[in-house]
């Protein structure tokens, strides 16, 4: 039988989470049933529905494809390489890119046993097969991981894709700073300044 410090144990694993909090929302959903009610129906309708868009990757419920990946007015000659759904959407917030996107799910990194074939790149090859992209922006966060992960993935298509063009975004981003928590006009700026590599 769960005891409530199987459900603070399970919290404390959440992303920016330390058991202090987890053990405040532990018995926050133990005192308002109500609201646990709510929470539980809701995790448990996108535990069962939740899908991967066909072409990006990204999270969509009860469709194949996402709605960028689906529209018709996108510049289908672009396609920007993004390390989690979080990074689309601050660029999308920014309205300065308008093509397509790349989830990667995450970066290379070697010390969290998270290797190129954990990542969503053998989908890439086959959508840079598939599709006539003229252009690719690496969006990888300015971190370690980030720039090994854009290394990596320019190496790869510059050996395999000579008539794509690689930019990358440019360094208005600090360094070790993450998109998802860039203001517009910074993010917007890093993509109009991109990079050619």
């Amino acid at each position: 039988m769960y005891q409530i410090e199987d459900l603070i144990a399970i919290l404390s694993r959440l992303p920016g989470l330390g058991k202090k909090t987890a053990s405040k929302l532990a018995y926050f959903f133990v005192n308002n049933k109500e609201y646990s009610g709510d929470f539980i129906k809701v995790l448990s309708y996108i535990k069962d529905n939740i899908k991967f868009c066909s072409d990006c990757g990204c999270f969509i419920i009860n469709s194949d494809k996402c709605s960028i990946c689906s529209s018709d007015s996108r510049n289908s000659k672009i396609l920007c390489i993004v390390e989690e759904q979080k990074d689309m959407i601050a660029i999308e917030e920014t309205g300065v890119f308008s093509g397509f996107y790349h989830i990667l799910g995450g970066t290379i990194n070697p010390l969290e046993n998270r290797t190129p074939e954990k990542l969503r790149i053998k989908e890439l090859l086959f959508r840079l097969n598939q599709k006539d992209f003229e252009e690719i922006l690496v969006a990888t966060n300015p971190t370690i991981e980030g720039d090994a992960t854009f290394l990596y993935l320019q190496n790869l298509i510059k050996t395999t894709f000579q008539n794509i063009k690689i930019s990358r975004i440019a360094t208005g981003l600090p360094m070790g700073g993450v998109l998802e928590y860039a203001d517009k006009h910074t993010l917007s700026k890093a993509i109009e300044q991109k990079q050619y590599t």
